[in-house]
């Protein structure tokens, strides 16, 4: 899933960011509205880490987000 994804999709993001990272409050998440570079930062400021550590998050993050949405579009074959 690349970020254009994510935030053309960022309503129903919501609950996966809050899930993965706890510590962000529904107010940071309507403040990100879907920007990669406010979510990057509230990342650094709520688990105060650097930058870089909150990107290479973000970015495993995307990926697995992305390996969910491939795997829930999978259609299983029908057995009888």
């Amino acid at each position: 899933m690349n970020w254009d994804q994510v935030q053309g999709k960022w309503t129903q993001m919501k609950g996966s960011v809050k899930q993965q990272w706890g510590k962000l409050t529904d107010d940071d998440l309507d403040v990100i509205d879907g920007s990669k570079d406010k979510l990057v930062g509230r990342l650094q400021e709520r688990y105060g880490i650097k930058k870089e550590e909150a990107q290479r998050q973000l970015d495993a993050w995307t990926q697995t987000a992305f390996e969910s949405e491939r795997g829930s579009h999978r259609h299983e074959p029908v057995t009888r």
